[in-house]
């Protein structure tokens, strides 16, 4: 498209080989071109020419004279010629110089910016709403001013480029309702190498029930074809980043403070804090009507600490009984000079500082005339907190219409401060920004405009806006609960043009806003589309295949597809967009990074049809994620009802289980990455993955080469959830591939219930399994679940959940007896179930309550009753290992337990659940919990609930090693020895275990009742999986070795099949089934193949004469028919090995069918007869461990903290400082850094310099300052502490002058701190040129103490100025490299 530049090498914004407009032959749209030969001659008359050139060139035989008479003539020819030749080029030189500095007046031009490409032309369309536009080959033009037209198509070669200027003071809107970009055609603004910096922006315009739509793209569209290419790419950013300080509501550390109050008579007193603006005294002195609430304020004012902020405010009057020594108090203590003058009625209004004399005061009077002041009196003072953020306290007083009124307010003035992760300096005044939520409800994300803010650092940002919500910014009990910050502006912005609320059919009865925004829309083959650093706002439509960015099957988009540049879009703010954020539909091989989707309808991060592969999701966040009406999957309640048009007949659609799905990330194929995302708030869940039965949509009838489910999952790596309703990460299900029908009304593409993931190599059921990885996951303030996990093999690892409804849920990848049998672990992991995070009310956060350790108000999961858990067993096979718990303590409201069972289970449970090396805090009232009815739990009678059962490997749950847990009331699983613990509603017990699978045929609506014969009087009833299924299934845990008789509350089935499950070679029960007396019975053996459902080794039962016959041949297939008792008795003893977590032998499932042929109809319970005749006495077979004593060695994680930065290290810190009482007592203060502990008991301060450089930790100076030589603390702090030190500080007991407060100011305060009096004192400070975010100061009033406060320091940071060490190994950017080369 354009010529060689003269250094012999084409522009980098050339057209790539892939996409010129003139193909050679076999060229193949997005493809890679083979390198062209050289051009032939353009035409005869050149090629002749060419000819004649070359025989010019031919030379011939001359004499020596008259060669050398030539050789002088073409000399002085060539002199002549040299001259003219320097004239012409001379004058050439110039006028190019002339030329290009007339395009480009500014700067010289750059062969990588494509604005600066000198074969374009100036375009200026005007304003012309009806201006069809075709940019087409020969058509190179620069976009330089505002325009509008009707609508734009680039073909054949055409080039449409905005213009810039290097100081990016351009800014150009291009408004159409569309624009094509067709095969040749390329639309630039800006390049990788040569990013925009103007302002561009692109604003597509026009109602869904006005004009034409185009085929394919509809309306409001930047379409691209095969062939097109599309390069945006705007000024970088730091895309997001994290809150490194809590931002607290109203910006202030205890909140703002309003009052207003009509009558108050007297004078109203408010006492606020100098260091962290709270009110700590309220009082009112009625000094109009008593002479003592006037002697009552002088000695008020007396006892207050110098330095304290005074607010006072006359409401109605009071001057009457004011005395003169209490007007000399004001005066001397806050430097009032109106108080003196004070009349009756008079509004008088003042804020001062105690002891700071008149210049610290400011005050105001009003006159009473006529039942009013006129106006108010009105003071006003602004001050800094010890953090440097600035606030006002305001007090007024006035009469209206002869109604006084008085009040006060504490607020924050001139913006608030922001501290953040990283740096941000390429955000600017004017931006906006967005900080989510860091509770239950997503609603408290909220967006601010940046001021301009002169202090901050480049790790700073000063917002206008005041903060409604509480934003963690700290990682909290080992637990990375930071609020992410992202900014949504771009200098490049493609916008749809909306209209002021919701018309024609745009789903008008679920959205009051118009919701038809544009949409950009890529198809397959086109040359190239890379997208960076661009603000898609209102876009999207809900309309199928309307989205912000679409890639519409296009394949392969990376070398695979013969992309020499793999195709990505990088840093898109996608923000109050109507459908989606980026839709991966049919293609494979993109890379979408540092990407933001906020305020969005539907699935956010969409892959669609359930083909697509290879994809990675790099450092993306997603937040405010709500329902949207394209797919029932992305629907809400009402929205699920509503919607009933491609359901069949009169089915009513039903939201928890064909509905309510919609994620931010919603993963339709297991095979794609996903590597330092956030999914920050979800209707439903952060992140979800699907399992497809077979593609569906515009894929559908595609042949795929492997089952998704059967896939091994791709990259999951250090990725963030929380905010999210039903779950932080969602692995289950897949949708409907099937039309409605009378068989199965539900839509199409509804959530459905039938894919189970079960990877395999090479996605090969006969291959090996593939344990898919889930490492480094955050999930915090989830409703229900942080995680819900099915499938197997699943391995959980480096993992933390905290405050969550549920932490993790395993569930197994399918039902006996067609699933193998798998495995799912859990390792390495933190479970926190009440954090130092106590919530925020408001935002749509509904449920708050008292916490279980300290009392306090706390928002809370679900509602106050809901039973919180750690981690949570629905079936298994499970193993959760190398764990911690902390925090878990019930309340009189709700149960806490580190470990639970799902409630209301109908489902099985497995004996080989294991938990082994787990660790429990202190604050663990309940290691596990195995329900009582009650709330939740409702009558705890399902055959799962009565089952549950885990095995303590090592004793770390129970301290008995090698033990097995189930419920107190089950008798299957019991002996003499076993130990109940009440408040686990549990029992602990020595034995093998296994399972029975008992499936009847065509007997709905039957319960089974299995009885020990140890325990006849403690008989387990079983209501079945499914009690109106034609095939009813139970599943009893059994202990090996005993007997049992099974019975029932109706006729005894006429077929029944026995499965020995988890039993190993020779492990063995005594059955006993209850049947009429004149039953006759057919009993055969077999080996069930589970892949095909054949039978192999098929034996039959041979009937004996009595038990004891039975007995001495157990290893034979033989039954014995007691007709007395109705009991048919036969041994279930397993003949094959089992082999890891199958559930059945090597050779298949060993089976024994029952067929049982009787005319009797009676009820089949034998139990009056059975008993007493086949009672045995409890006997112990395998021997009751001896309990533990001492400490777990090697139990929990070895990590202390789960951060989303684990390339950094951090020293966790922990303070211990006790109160008057307990200090009294002898309690310790403490210091502990990194498990280290300096413990000191002597009233006086501990200091400690750590060295930031070093990890884990280097002491370099521990300091103690007893009480009685406290003072010299003060020189140490001016000279002893070296540069670059990190600075902890505590205090004990009650010191009167700790003056130190302005020595803290070089260690990272703001102003020098109020430190008189003081109950306790905490500090953590850094000592250098930079101001960390971290630096501290705690403080409590005298006698209390400040409790257990701990805080995670960052090591190593560039800005501490720590000397280069070894590269930092970033093992998200491996992957990254990892992926894009498996790419």
């Amino acid at each position: 498209m354009y010529a060689t530049d003269s250094r012999g090498h084409s522009p980098a914004f050339l057209q790539p080989q892939n996409g010129n407009s003139r193909h050679p032959s076999g060229y193949v749209p997005g493809k890679v071109v083979p390198l062209r030969p050289p051009p032939p001659p353009k035409s005869q008359a050149s090629a002749k020419f060419t000819s004649i050139r070359r025989e010019d060139r031919a030379t011939f035989a001359f004499s020596p004279e008259e060669q050398q008479a030539q050789r002088e003539s073409q000399k002085q020819k060539r002199h002549k010629n040299t001259f003219i030749c320097f004239a012409i080029t001379s004058f050439s030189f110039f006028i190019a110089l002339a030329i290009i500095l007339g395009i480009s007046s500014k700067y010289a031009p750059d062969e990588n910016c494509p604005d600066q490409n000198p074969r374009l032309r100036n375009w200026d369309p005007g304003q012309d709403s009806a201006k069809q536009v075709v940019i087409k080959e020969g058509d190179m033009l620069r976009l330089t001013s505002d325009a509008t037209v009707h609508s734009i198509v680039i073909q054949d070669g055409g080039l449409l480029v905005f213009g810039d200027n290097k100081d990016g003071s351009r800014n150009i809107t291009l408004r159409t309702h569309y624009i094509l970009i067709q095969d040749g055609g390329a639309l630039h603004i800006g390049a990788e190498k040569c990013r925009y910096k103007s302002k561009a922006t692109i604003t597509l315009y026009g109602k869904s029930d006005e004009g034409e739509s185009m085929p394919t793209f509809g309306k409001k569209f930047i379409g691209v074809e095969a062939g097109g290419t599309l390069e945006l790419h705007g000024a970088r950013k730091a895309s997001w980043t994290l809150l490194a300080r809590t931002l607290n509501s109203s910006g202030l550390p205890f909140g703002s403070y309003t009052f207003e109050k009509d009558f108050s008579r007297g004078l109203n007193v408010r006492v606020i804090d100098q260091d962290t603006a709270k009110i700590l005294e309220s009082e009112r002195f009625d000094t109009h009507e008593y002479h003592n609430e006037s002697r009552r304020l002088q000695e008020f004012l007396r006892f207050q600490d110098p330095g304290r902020i005074v607010a006072i405010a006359v409401g109605d009057s009071a001057a009457k009984s004011l005395l003169q020594g209490t007007i000399q108090m004001i005066q001397e203590r806050l430097g009032s000079e109106l108080i003196q003058g004070l009349g009756y009625r008079q509004a008088w209004a003042l804020v001062g500082v105690i002891d700071g004399g008149s210049t610290s005061c400011n005050e105001s009077v009003r006159n009473y005339e006529n039942h009013s002041s006129g106006g108010k009196a009105l003071a006003q003072r602004e001050f800094y907190t010890v953090d440097g953020q600035k606030f006002s306290v305001t007090a007024y007083s006035e009469w209206i219409e002869g109604v006084s009124l008085s009040g006060f307010r504490v607020e924050v003035v001139d913006g608030v401060k922001l501290n953040l992760l990283d740096d941000v300096s390429s955000w600017k005044p004017g931006d906006q920004i967005v900080v989510a939520s860091t509770d239950y409800s997503m609603y408290q994300a909220e967006e601010f405009t940046l001021l301009p803010c002169s202090e901050c650092s480049h790790f700073q940002v000063k917002v206008k806006e005041t903060p409604q919500f509480l934003h963690m910014g700290e990682i909290i009990d080992g637990v990375d609960m930071r609020a992410e910050v992202g900014i949504l502006t771009r200098n490049i912005v493609i916008q749809g043009e909306v209209e002021d609320s919701c018309y024609a059919e745009n789903q008008c009865q679920f959205f009051d806003y118009d919701t038809f925004g544009g949409h950009i829309m890529i198809m397959k083959n086109f040359t190239s589309v890379h997208l960076s650093y661009v603000e898609l706002k209102h876009m999207g439509q809900q309309q199928m295949g309307r989205y912000p960015v679409h890639f519409h099957l296009c394949g392969d988009v990376d070398y695979k597809g013969g992309y020499r540049h793999a195709t990505f879009v990088d840093g898109l703010s996608i923000h109050h967009s109507f459908s989606r954020c980026i839709t991966v539909h049919g293609t494979n091989g993109l890379l979408i990074k540092d990407t933001i989707g906020f305020d969005t309808l539907g699935h956010c991060f969409f892959l669609e049809d359930g083909i697509e592969q290879r994809n990675t999701l790099f450092h993306n966040l997603g937040l405010l994620t709500k329902p949207g009406t394209l797919l029932p999957t992305d629907r809400n309640n009402s929205m699920c009802t509503t919607m009933r048009d491609k359901v069949f007949g009169n089915y009513i659609p039903v939201p928890a289980t064909d509905c309510m799905a919609v994620s931010t990330f919603w993963i339709a194929h297991p095979n794609n990455n996903l590597i330092n995302n956030a999914a920050a708030g979800s209707q439903d869940a952060g992140i979800w993955y699907l399992f497809h039965k077979e593609p569906t949509g515009e894929s559908s009838g595609l042949q795929l080469l492997a089952k998704p489910e059967l896939t091994p999952l791709g990259i999951f790596y250090n990725n963030r959830v929380h905010s999210n309703f039903k779950a932080g990460l969602f692995i289950d299900k897949g949708v409907k591939t099937t039309n409605s029908s009378a068989a199965d009304p539900r839509e199409y593409l509804c959530l459905d219930n039938s894919a189970r993931f079960r990877p395999h190599q090479d996605a090969n059921p006969e291959k090996p399994r593939v344990a898919a990885l889930i490492d480094r996951l955050i999930a915090f303030k989830n409703n229900d679940n942080g995680a819900w996990v099915r499938g197997g093999d699943i391995i959980v690892q480096n993992s933390a959940f905290a405050d969550n409804g549920i932490g993790l849920t395993f569930a197994s990848d399918g039902s006996f007896p067609s699933d193998e049998g798998s495995s799912q672990e859990v390792s390495e992991s933190l479970f926190v179930g009440e954090s130092r995070n106590y919530g925020f009310q408001g935002g749509q956060n509904k449920y708050v309550g008292t916490g279980g350790i300290d009392q306090k108000p706390r928002t809370l999961p679900r509602n106050r009753t809901f039973p919180i858990r750690g981690f949570q067993i629905y079936d298994g096979p499970i193993h959760l290992t190398r764990s911690t718990f902390k925090k878990y303590v019930p309340t009189p409201d709700r149960y806490s337990s580190a470990i639970g069972f799902l409630m209301k289970n109908s489902w099985q449970i497995t004996p080989r659940n294991n938990i082994s090396l787990v660790k429990f805090g202190p604050h663990v009232s309940l290691n596990v919990f195995f329900g009582k009815p009650g709330p939740w739990f409702e009558d705890c009678e399902m055959d799962g609930d009565k089952n549950s059962i885990f095995h303590d490997i090592d004793g770390s749950v129970t301290g008995y090693k090698d033990a097995y847990v189930g419920r107190m009331d089950n008798y299957l699983i019991r002996h003499p020895s076993c130990v109940n613990v009440s408040k686990w509603n549990a029992v602990i017990c020595s034995g093998t275990y296994a399972q029975v699978y008992v499936q009847t045929w065509s007997t709905q609506n039957l319960s089974m009742t299995i009885t020990r014969d140890e325990y006849p009087s403690n008989p387990m009833v079983l209501r079945g999986i499914n009690q109106k299924a034609a095939f009813p299934q139970y599943q009893p845990v059994v202990m090996l070795e005993k007997g049992y008789t099974i019975h029932w509350n109706g006729p005894a089935p006429r077929t029944t099949f026995l499965y020995l499950v988890n039993f190993n070679k020779n492990d063995w029960i005594r059955v006993g089934l209850c049947y009429p007396s004149n039953t006759s019975f057919q009993v055969t053996f077999g080996y069930l193949q589970r892949q095909n459902g054949s039978l192999s080794k098929i034996e039959e039962y041979e009937p004996v004469h009595s038990l004891e016959e039975l007995q001495r041949k157990q290893s034979e297939r033989k039954f014995y028919f007691d007709s007395s008792t109705g009991l048919l008795f036969l041994y279930l003893k397993a003949k094959s090995h089992r082999h890891g977590h199958s559930y059945c032998s090597s050779q298949g499932c060993e089976r024994v069918k029952i067929q049982a042929a009787t005319d009797s109809k009676d009820i089949s319970n034998c139990m009056a007869k059975a008993y007493p005749q086949y009672y045995r006495k409890p006997s112990v077979v395998k021997r009751m461990p001896a309990m533990l004593t001492g400490l777990c060695q090697g139990c929990g994680t070895r990590q202390v903290v789960f951060t989303s930065d684990p390339h950094k290290s951090y020293l966790p810190v922990q303070f211990q400082s006790p109160d008057k009482a307990e200090t009294q007592r002898g309690d310790p203060s403490v210091i502990s850094v990194n498990g280290t502990d300096f413990t000191f008991r002597s009233a006086g301060v501990l200091l400690l310099v750590v060295d930031p450089c070093s990890v884990p930790f280097r002491l370099t100076e521990k300091k103690v300052f007893p009480l009685a030589d406290v003072s010299r603390i003060e020189e140490y702090l001016k000279t002893g502490i070296p540069p670059r030190s990190i600075v902890l500080l505590s205090t004990r007991g009650e010191i009167k002058q700790l003056n130190i407060s302005h020595l803290l100011v070089p260690l990272g305060l703001a102003k020098p701190a109020h430190l008189y009096d003081k109950g306790s004192t905490i500090f953590l400070g850094f000592s250098g040129n930079f101001k960390p975010s971290w630096t501290k100061l705690f403080t409590s009033p005298a006698g209390q103490g400040l409790g257990v406060l701990e805080q995670f320091i960052p090591l190593q940071l560039d800005e501490y100025g720590c000397p280069r060490a070894t590269t930092v190994r970033r093992r998200d950017l491996e992957l990254l490299k990892q992926a894009s080369k498996a790419h």
